[in-house]
């Protein structure tokens, strides 16, 4: 047959190498989808590695990572087979012979179990990267609601910065604090594609307690500003009547004096001083705390006011030793007897307690409270004479119910492990 372009049918052979070109074109359509669906398998799978490298930073999904760069060099290999073995073997050729036909089926058979076995790891690993991409879209699905939430909680400490500034409270500080919040409403309105998914929502999240904590402390500042008010004036008239209770001190002292040893009184000789120069430094930290009050100084305002009270309470304190001391010597030295009955009590009582289904007691307890009594009776002693210590006799009796309550507190403690 003739013709421009046509094939020639040929004999002796010519059918099978037609049927071998058919064989090879089968062979080489069949690989070009294997390589369509290897690409498209790579493709769909990176998106979800990029996303889970910018979200997860866990060595999980950085293993994941670089297994999918792995596979990239396979993939690679095995298009480049492919393209070498489609490159290789013209199958149009006129004169395309069986024996050269059916190479070429071979070779792109070949290419093509190839790209499917290295697609079928790759959808087996694609598989395997489930948690770890349901981890990451959880994530994605946190961003652009954990953004919203920040910008709406700078808008609110604004407004409430506003609110405050309008009643005439400066607020510098939190001012500052929330200026300094600008910078990362810039970062965040950037986006994640520039700082990631991963940092972009913690930026969210810090912005967004930050921010809170600011509007909760500009709400707060009226009530504050109102009680460190409140505090000046209760600790200004506190401070006031102790001034006026350090005149009464000396009095008391001289009473002492007069009537009990100089052991009863002689630790109590600078108590006027003491009270005097606490109440002169808590009045002139007073006056220190009104001026940060008056310059919105609430952080310096609140530490001077915890400093006057701590004074205020060392001048109370002292006031009252010297008043407390001739109250105790004035009871003991009429009748000291109601006192000695009360430990003399407390003592039976202990030992009551430490016999109590006991055959005998227990010496970690018996010692002390033996030595208690002894105690006792010797204060007792010790008040013979004109002049007794008065005062010793008073600091004992308390150490001695100091110690009887301790073994009491003791046998408890042991017998509630016991039981």
């Amino acid at each position: 047959m003739s013709g421009g372009g046509t094939r020639r049918w040929g004999w002796g052979g010519g059918g099978r190498a037609e049927s071998q070109r058919a064989e090879a074109q089968a062979a080489k359509d069949e690989a070009a989808a294997a390589f369509y669906e290897l690409d498209t398998a790579q493709r769909d799978l990176r998106i979800s590695i990029e996303t889970l490298a910018a979200v997860d930073d866990s060595p999980a999904a950085r293993r994941a990572v670089t297994e999918f760069t792995e596979f990239g060099r396979r993939i690679d290999q095995v298009s480049h087979e492919y393209i070498t073995a489609v490159d290789a073997h013209d199958l149009d050729r006129d004169d395309l012979d069986a024996a050269t036909a059916g190479r070429a089926r071979q070779d792109l058979t070949r290419a093509r179990d190839d790209l499917e076995r290295v697609r079928k790891d790759l959808e087996r690993f694609g598989r395997g990267l489930g948690p770890l991409l349901e981890k990451a879209e959880t994530q994605l699905a946190r961003l652009a609601p954990a953004v919203e939430r920040a910008r709406q909680a700078l808008l609110a400490a604004t407004n409430a910065l506003d609110t405050v500034r309008a009643t005439g409270l400066r607020a510098d500080d939190l001012a500052a604090r929330l200026a300094a919040l600008s910078p990362e409403l810039t970062r965040l309105n950037e986006g994640a594609g520039r700082h990631g998914v991963r940092e972009t929502v913690q930026r969210a999240d810090r912005v967004l307690r930050e921010a809170e904590t600011v509007r909760e402390e500009a709400s707060r500042l009226p009530e504050r500003a109102a009680e460190i008010d409140r505090r000046l004036s209760s600790l200004r008239t506190r401070a006031e009547a102790l001034h006026n209770r350090t005149g009464q001190v000396e009095p008391v002292l001289s009473e002492l004096r007069r009537r009990f040893t100089v052991a009863c009184w002689e630790d109590l000789q600078h108590v006027p001083e003491q009270a005097v120069r606490a109440v002169r430094q808590a009045e002139e930290r007073l006056a220190e705390a009104r001026g940060a009050r008056q310059e919105q100084r609430w952080a310096d305002a609140t530490a001077l006011l915890s400093t006057v009270r701590a004074l205020l309470n060392d001048a109370d304190e002292a006031v009252s030793a010297a008043g407390d001391r001739l109250r105790r010597l004035n009871e003991v030295s009429f009748d000291h007897s109601g006192e000695v009955e009360k430990v003399r009590f407390a003592i039976r009582d202990a030992q009551r307690l430490a016999m109590a289904g006991r055959s005998h007691p227990d010496p970690r307890h018996a010692g002390p409270l033996d030595n208690a009594v002894e105690r006792l009776d010797r204060a007792v002693a010790g008040l013979a004479g004109r002049h007794p210590d008065w005062w010793h006799f008073v600091v004992e009796l308390d150490a001695i119910r100091e110690t009887v309550a301790q073994v009491v507190r003791d046998i408890r403690q042991a017998r509630a492990a016991g039981a």
